[in-house]
C-alpha cells in the first residue's frame, strides 16, 4: 500500500477516509472469536469467515453462494498484517521533511498537467460544491500522484485479511477488525451493485481504492457520477474523482470562502501555549480568547468569524539541530481537510501542494 500510505510515518493507516468510516459504525453481526487463520492461500476453510459470509448475504440480500465464493477466494496476506501495525512513534516529527516528500518537482509538474487537462471539471466542482480546485488537486496529488500509484493489493485479500486476522498485538485490534469487517461488507455490496468483479479490484493494503483512495464505505457515501455517464468510476474517470473529492469535503462541512489557516506569532509575556494546544487541531477558541492566550494574528485573522485552533508542526528535535516548530491558526476548514486524513501534517502538505500548483497554472 505504498501509494496511499507512503506519507503515513506519523500515524496509523492512511486508507482514504478510514477514520471517517470508523465513526460511521460497523456491521451489526460480529463473528465469534477464533485463533488467527493460518492458511496462507484461502479463507474458504475458515468457519468464522464463512459464517460471516452467510450472515452478510442474508442481511444484504445477496446470493449466499456468491458471497462465500468471494470471501473464500481471498488470500491471507502476511504483508498486510505487518503493515497494519503502527510504526514506532518518533519523539519528534519533522514538517520540513514531510513537506519535501510531496511539494516536490515531479508531483508539482504532474499536478500542473492534471489541472490543465481537467480545468473545466475542476471549475465546475468549485462552482457547485464551493471547494477550491487547489484543494482537490492537492489531495489527488498526495494520495496517488494523479492516479499513478493506486495500490497493487487485491482489495478482497486486504479487507478479508484485516477483518479476520488483524494482529492481536495492536492496542485497538478489536475495533480495527470490526471496522474492516464493515468495509468488507461494504465492498461486496458495492461490487455486487455496480457489476464489478471483486476478485480483480486492486487498491491499498487497507482496501482504499482509486485515484482518491476511498474506502468502500466512503465510495458508497461520497463518490458521485460527475461526468454524466451514469456510473461512478474512481479508477479512470478524472471527472468522477474530482467531483467525489469535492463532495466529500462539502459533506464534512466545508465553508465556501473561509481560509484554512492564518499566520500566527506569539506575545511571550501572555503566552499560554499549553492551553492553546490542549484541544489539538479542533477549533475551540474565538479570536478574542485565542489572542488573550498570547497568540497574535494579522489583520485578516483578526476579522475571522468562527473558531480557531493552534496548529503545531514540529521540525525535528531541537537538541539534534532541528528547527523551531511551525505554527498556524487553523480554522474550521482546516479541520475539514483533516477529515480526509487525521493529520495536520497531511492537511498542510495537501494545501501547500495545491496552492503551489495553482500559482503555476494561473501565472500570467
Amino acid at each position: 500500500m505504498a501509494s496511499c500510505l507512503s506519507h503515513m510515518s506519523f500515524h496509523f493507516l492512511r486508507p482514504a477516509l478510514l477514520v471517517a468510516a470508523l465513526a460511521a459504525g460497523s456491521v451489526s453481526a460480529q463473528p465469534p472469536a477464533e485463533t488467527p487463520t493460518t492458511d496462507a492461500t484461502t479463507y474458504a476453510l475458515s468457519p468464522v469467515a464463512m459464517a460471516f459470509a452467510d450472515d452478510l448475504a442474508q442481511r444484504r440480500g445477496l446470493d449466499p453462494q456468491w458471497v462465500r465464493q468471494q470471501i473464500g477466494s481471498a488470500r491471507r496476506l502476511p504483508a498486510v498484517i505487518r503493515l497494519s501495525l503502527p510504526a514506532p512513534k518518533a519523539a519528534y516529527k519533522n514538517w520540513a521533511a514531510y513537506r519535501a516528500r510531496f511539494v516536490e518537482p515531479i508531483r508539482i509538474r504532474a499536478g500542473q498537467r492534471f489541472w490543465e487537462a481537467h480545468r473545466e471539471a475542476l471549475e465546475r466542482a468549485e462552482r457547485e460544491y464551493g471547494v477550491p480546485a487547489s484543494l482537490i488537486v492537492g489531495v489527488i496529488g498526495v494520495e496517488t500522484l494523479y492516479g499513478q500509484h493506486t495500490g497493487n493489493f487485491r482489495v478482497i485479500d486486504a479487507l478479508t485479511t484485516l477483518a479476520f486476522d488483524f494482529p492481536a498485538s495492536h492496542p485497538r485490534a478489536e475495533s480495527r477488525a470490526e471496522f474492516f469487517r464493515s468495509e468488507l461488507e461494504q465492498f461486496l455490496s458495492l461490487t455486487s451493485r455496480n457489476g464489478m468483479d471483486p476478485l480483480t479490484v486492486r487498491g491499498s493494503y487497507a482496501g482504499a481504492m482509486g485515484w482518491p483512495q476511498f474506502m468502500p464505505s466512503s465510495w458508497s457515501r461520497y463518490a458521485i457520477d460527475f461526468d454524466g455517464d451514469s456510473k461512478v468510476d474512481l479508477f479512470s474517470s478524472a471527472d468522477d474523482v474530482i467531483g467525489s473529492v469535492a463532495n466529500y469535503f462539502k459533506s464534512y462541512g466545508w465553508q465556501t470562502g473561509q481560509p484554512t489557516h492564518y499566520p500566527v506569532s506569539f506575545d511571550l509575556q501572555t503566552l499560554d501555549k499549553d492551553g492553546l494546544l490542549a484541544p489539538d487541531i479542533l477549533p475551540s477558541f474565538g479570536v478574542e480568547s485565542f489572542m488573550a492566550k498570547g497568540a497574535l494574528l494579522d489583520a485578516e485573522g483578526q476579522k475571522h468569524i468562527g473558531k480557531l485552533a493552534l496548529i503545531e508542526l514540529q521540525n525535528g528535535d531541537p537538541a539534534q539541530g532541528g528547527a523551531a516548530p511551525t505554527y498556524v491558526a487553523g480554522t474550521d476548514n482546516f479541520y475539514v481537510v483533516t477529515r480526509y486524513n487525521w493529520s495536520s501534517y497531511y492537511a498542510m502538505a495537501v494545501l501547500e501542494l495545491g496552492r503551489t500548483i495553482e500559482a503555476l497554472v494561473k501565472k500570467p
